[in-house]
């Protein structure tokens, strides 16, 4: 679970998205759910949405205001879909759940979402730090509140699982060659494609040039780079002994 990472749910009014999205919080690893002045408070209809979330749903803090439910948090992100007169520091879904993770480490934070009909105010947007869009279809971007927490709860819980993997994985930094080394190796390359009669050597055209871009695009390792100029050496073997066959 990620405790210090708080949903809040602004004045819903239908009592089942705030079960749904409970299930959605914890389907991605989250608990903490905070509602500012739900219309009607959790009932049955929420439980039953919440389904296996009943946690989640039970254990729910009402507060009276945006204000107290994130009085102690170090960073707070409003969801936005409309454009604002005032332009306000934006984060896509990905930043925003890199963000949070981060910061979760030091103190609370929060992601706070609005109504059904018309999301957070503009003093309630003026009281988070940053703003957060989720990409939608232009033509059809109505999201409802249950879906825009599985979606920004998904991005929070792929950056915490990045920074959980990031702990485990081995620290081999990779060598790589030097200049005077794959300079060897083009011209290795040239002299078996011409051996091969893949090119010809008075008139090579820009299949050379073409093979060096692929080789500095994918700049491969040293290891690497030994292993294309055995594969290279094992066809001039071949040649070489095809070429004696015919003498």
């Amino acid at each position: 679970m990620l405790p210090d990472i708080r949903i809040v749910l602004v004045n819903t009014s239908h009592t089942g998205n705030i079960g749904s999205a409970a299930r959605a919080m914890k389907t991605m690893g989250l608990s903490s759910l905070y509602l500012v002045e739900p219309v009607s408070e959790p009932d049955g209809k929420s439980s039953a949405l919440a389904a296996g979330a009943g946690d989640v749903l039970a254990n729910a803090i009402i507060v009276d205001s945006l204000e107290e439910a994130v009085k102690d948090c170090g960073l707070v992100v409003g969801t936005s879909a409309r454009s604002r007169t005032l332009p306000w520091p934006m984060l896509s879904p990905r930043e925003c759940g890199e963000k949070l993770v981060v910061e979760a480490k030091e103190y609370p934070v929060a992601l706070v979402f609005g109504r059904e009909n018309n999301g957070l105010s503009n003093e309630e947007l003026q009281q988070c730090h940053f703003h957060v869009c989720i990409p939608a279809n232009p033509d059809y971007s109505s999201l409802n509140i249950a879906a825009a927490v599985q979606t920004l709860c998904y991005e929070i819980r792929v950056n915490h699982l990045d920074i959980e993997a990031a702990k485990f994985a081995p620290s081999v930094e990779a060598e790589y060659p030097r200049n005077e080394d794959l300079e060897r190796f083009y011209v290795h390359l040239e002299k078996t494609l011409q051996q091969t009669s893949f090119i010809v050597e008075n008139h090579p055209g820009i299949v050379m040039t073409k093979l060096r871009r692929l080789f500095n695009r994918a700049r491969p390792e040293k290891q690497e780079l030994n292993i294309l100029r055995g594969i290279l050496s094992s066809i001039d073997k071949l040649t070489d002994t095809i070429g004696k066959g015919k003498d």
